[in-house]
């Protein structure tokens, strides 16, 4: 596996069988079980960054904006031996950048511990939640995004 470092981010737009291939390596089945409607999302995405180690598509961040007051961050996958190496801060801090000037980040996230400690420490407050074991809602406000650096 490439060193963290060697990972280069970019706005991509990965082909059907990338996107298949990495939602399906983190078991997102709603999505890899109608592939038109995965390309179609990331498609009509209003930003989509990619991961990638030595050509590797190995992670994806994606929001839907009106690039004024609001920023949904959709998706923020990487692959399981990406996971817990920075990765996925990099990725959200590279959509959180993009939509600095927007006053409300949202997301909605499985109601897992681990995610909410991680969408914390990016600076999201979570604001409901919905049944056990069910989905968490987050927003950050303002501008105290993480910076790529971190």
């Amino acid at each position: 596996m490439a060193p963290l470092a060697e990972v280069v981010l970019a706005e991509d737009r990965p082909a059907r069988e990338e996107l298949l291939s990495l939602y399906g390596s983190v078991g997102w089945t709603a999505y890899t079980s109608d592939p038109d409607l995965l390309e179609a999302a990331v498609a009509g995405s209003s930003y989509v960054v990619t991961a990638r180690a030595g050509g590797e598509l190995v992670g994806l961040a994606r929001a839907v904006s009106d690039d004024a007051s609001i920023c949904f961050l959709a998706d923020l996958l990487i692959r399981a031996d990406w996971q817990r190496r920075g990765l996925g801060r990099r990725l959200a801090a590279a959509v959180l950048d993009r939509f600095g000037h927007v006053r409300r980040h949202i997301l909605l996230a499985d109601a897992d511990p681990a995610l909410g400690a991680f969408y914390r420490a990016l600076g999201f407050e979570e604001i409901s939640s919905r049944g056990a074991g069910a989905l968490r809602a987050y927003i950050q406000l303002g501008t105290s995004q993480p910076s790529a650096d971190h």
